[in-house]
């Protein structure tokens, strides 16, 4: 499980810099930004905050992302 104290900081790394890249906590699996839709798996409690892994599921609904994500 992630902590409270990093999802409060945690933003998208491709939205940040133009807007707020807030990022909603789904299934204690995914980091799902509120802007882009980018979906950042989170494994064995690490946020994997790559742009590269965010655009992989950017086309995934929500309610189809895996839990747990897979391994890279």
């Amino acid at each position: 499980m992630v902590s409270k104290d990093l999802l409060e900081i945690l933003r998208c790394p491709a939205c940040v810099r133009e807007r707020d890249g807030l990022l909603d906590y789904v299934a204690e699996s995914w980091l799902v930004c509120q802007d882009c839709g980018r979906k950042y798996p989170i494994r064995d409690d690490i946020p994997v905050m790559l742009i590269e892994e965010g655009d992989k599921w950017r086309e995934v609904e929500v309610k189809d992302l895996p839990v747990p994500p897979p391994a890279e």
